[in-house]
């Protein structure tokens, strides 16, 4: 055919000579350069074929019905997560229509619709029938959805959509409905069982149920139901040795020192923290308002000394004012003559506590304490120099006075914000 049409080319392209011209100088018979220069431009290019070969246009390639471009749309506003071979395994499942998983990529991408988020009314967890929102995970599997486009589109985990899915398969639609929970039979236990089972707590009063069930030698039952057994024989029998017997609560008793007025008691106390800088342990001092409970002033020091429970008190004096009492332990840095002079002549009432009496619960800073303990210690550790200490040590005071705290809300303050409640009141001046 690239022959033919070289042959004829000067003739019908740049229309220079005769056929017989062309003929003579090609060697070829005048007959055949005017058959293909005739046939050239009847038909064009495909009057250069050989006769033995038919030449015709092609046809139209096959159209995708309707019904499946429609199902693509609808695929593509319920969820966007398909993959192609998915996509044509869900539609062959559905028509019966065998589809090639390109041609459904292109159906896909020229699809005007699209892709939402997923409607709360199809989300399993809110379906107001369990078992139809189980039956729709059935469904979905047998159209030909892939167990991961089911967990995302139903908002499911995977064990739980393979478990309906292997219940479904065991016992049809019996397997989606609710399974009650827990032994199917209910739990009796006969009355020999259980004076066995006292006879044995009474010959080992310390041994727990799982040595007591070794004991009884009994496969049928658990170390559990033998626990439960024993927690049922301490309350029916007396004479079981070792056990605590409940006695009447006390009366709680208010606090020797709750405040019931800003600046009426100060609580000062150190706390030596759990990290080291340069080989030496740190100790963080507070002030706190016994009322609303603030950080009135704090610092940091390598050692617990007077100077820097002066320098504590100082700094809260300056900011509040004096206070009429103020509480602290028996240590040195508290009960030194230059701290006592310090509160004679401000006219503070100092008593100091003894913590080896059992009065530690008098100092309201432990609680304080063990806060900071929790929330800031790992902070604290992370810092290397006494500065970065120091600034970690301010952050957790001002921490603390913005938050809220239990016991000012045990106390119907609001907000129970320490720095809140306090607000501007000051001591004496």
């Amino acid at each position: 055919m690239p022959w033919r049409y070289a042959l004829i080319r000067p003739l019908v392209l740049l229309a220079e000579g005769t056929p017989t011209q062309r003929a003579a100088e090609t060697h070829t018979h005048p007959d055949t350069v005017r058959t293909f220069t005739r046939r050239f431009r009847a038909q064009g290019m495909l009057g250069l074929w050989p006769n033995a070969i038919e030449a015709r246009p092609r046809g139209r390639a096959q159209r995708v019905p309707e019904a499946v471009r429609h199902e693509v749309d609808r695929l593509k506003a319920l969820y966007a997560g398909f993959h192609d071979r998915e996509l044509a395994r869900i539609l062959f499942y559905t028509f019966g229509y065998p589809i090639h998983h390109n041609t459904v990529k292109q159906l896909w991408e020229q699809s005007p619709v699209v892709a939402v988020q997923q409607l709360d009314l199809w989300d399993s967890h809110t379906h107001p029938d369990r078992s139809q929102a189980r039956l729709q995970v059935i469904k979905l599997s047998y159209q030909g959805w892939d167990k991961v486009s089911i967990s995302q589109f139903l908002r499911l985990s995977r064990p739980t959509m393979d478990r309906w899915i292997t219940r479904f398969e065991a016992e049809h639609f019996a397997g989606l409905m609710d399974h009650k929970r827990g032994p199917k039979a209910p739990r009796k236990r006969w009355f020999p069982v259980m004076v066995e089972v006292y006879h044995l707590q009474k010959r080992h009063p310390d041994a727990g149920e799982f040595r007591i069930w070794s004991l009884l030698a009994r496969p049928d039952l658990s170390a559990r139901t033998i626990g439960r057994i024993m927690a049922i024989n301490r309350q029916v029998y007396d004479d079981i040795p070792h056990v605590r017997k409940p006695g009447p609560k006390p009366t709680p008793q208010p606090h020797p020192y709750k405040a019931c007025r800003p600046h009426e008691s100060w609580f000062i106390d150190g706390r030596m923290m759990d990290f080291a800088l340069d080989g030496v342990k740190w100790w963080s001092l507070i002030m706190l308002d016994g009322y609303s409970r603030p950080m009135l002033a704090g610092a940091v020091a390598p050692v617990e000394a007077s100077w820097v429970a002066l320098m504590v008190l100082y700094t809260a004096c300056l900011r509040y004012g004096v206070p009429e009492t103020l509480i602290s332990d028996s240590g040195g840095a508290f009960t030194s003559n230059e701290f006592e002079a310090v509160c004679t002549r401000l006219e503070i009432n100092h008593e100091p506590i003894e913590s080896t009496k059992g009065e530690s619960y008098k100092n309201l800073m432990e609680t304080p304490f063990n806060i900071q303990r929790r929330l800031y210690d790992y902070q604290f550790s992370l810092t290397s120099t006494p500065m970065e200490f120091e600034k970690a040590h301010k952050a957790f005071m001002e921490l603390y006075n913005t938050t809220a705290y239990q016991g000012l809300i045990q106390a119907h303050f609001a907000p129970p914000i320490p720095l809140a409640v306090l607000g501007a009141v000051k001591g004496r001046l």
